[in-house]
């Protein structure tokens, strides 16, 4: 990852962004939105941001290990108030085993999602990235739960305070079985969410920017116009597939998706 935002380089506005929003993850209490700080609609020093505190994580010793695409999905746009997609980063950290808990606390106001991850077994370095470029990069899909969190207030976020704010992201939950691209239909892919055995969210991969692998054509040209592109091996979370839904202490998520498997996961409940 290019060194391209460097405390010493950012912006006095980038800074000050980019350290109420560490503060609020590192106490776990949400703060007032970053929009006051940076000019309406500028994404630039959003990003500017939100690649600061990458940076900060990686020096901290953190891995990073792919990229999430968020505001993929129009009812998930209409929740937020936003009409366009971003991204963040994975870090290692941020995974959770299938089947596994969420500590009690270890999230401010957390969200869940279903949706496609892939796995890169090339590089996308191109900003024309095609979808025949894809195609040949994805080593396998896998279900995915993406655990989305907001160091905002009441979450409310315009797309600045989203993308500063590392695309709103928390955790992740992989499936275990890879399945290889061959005959899936990633478009085609029916999705259901529940929580305790209700469902409380659904859809399909063409709610996903048409399919998820239109969403991560989207992001491997934007990153690799941005000089740092997808790379083999990167875990890639293409967006959510229906609606978020909240989570809270002892509710149990569980998604399938067809084609592609079930996952799951568990938050404690409160000491």
């Amino acid at each position: 990852m290019p060194d391209a935002s460097a405390q010493d380089a950012a912006s006095p506005a980038v800074v000050k962004a980019a350290d109420q929003l560490a503060e609020a993850a590192r106490t776990r209490t949400a703060c007032p939105p970053v929009r006051g700080l940076l000019d309406a609609g500028d994404l630039a020093s959003a990003y500017a941001a939100q690649r600061l505190n990458v940076r900060r994580g990686v020096d901290a010793g953190r891995r990073v290990v792919g990229r999430k695409i968020g505001l993929t999905s129009v009812a998930v746009q209409r929740q937020l108030g936003v009409d366009r997609p971003d991204f963040g980063t994975l870090f290692a950290d941020m995974g959770v085993p299938d089947g596994g808990e969420v500590p009690a606390g270890r999230l401010i106001q957390p969200k869940i999602e279903a949706e496609v991850a892939l796995v890169l077994a090339r590089d996308l370095p191109h900003p024309d990235c095609t979808l025949v470029d894809l195609l040949r990069a994805v080593d396998f899909a896998l279900p995915a739960l993406e655990i989305v969190d907001s160091r905002v207030t009441g979450w409310d976020i315009s797309l600045v305070d989203t993308v500063a704010d590392n695309a709103s992201s928390g955790l992740y939950v992989l499936g275990g079985a890879p399945v290889p691209l061959t005959g899936l239909d990633l478009r085609a892919v029916t999705m259901t969410m529940s929580r305790g055995g209700e469902a409380v969210s659904e859809g399909t991969g063409a709610d996903c920017l048409g399919s998820p692998l239109n969403a991560a054509v989207w992001l491997a040209a934007e990153l690799a116009g941005r000089g740092d592109p997808l790379r083999a091996g990167d875990l890639v979370l293409t967006g959510a597939l229906g609606p978020m839904a909240p989570a809270a202490p002892g509710d149990t998520f569980e998604a399938h998706i067809s084609g592609l498997g079930r996952v799951g996961v568990t938050f404690a409940e409160q000491p």
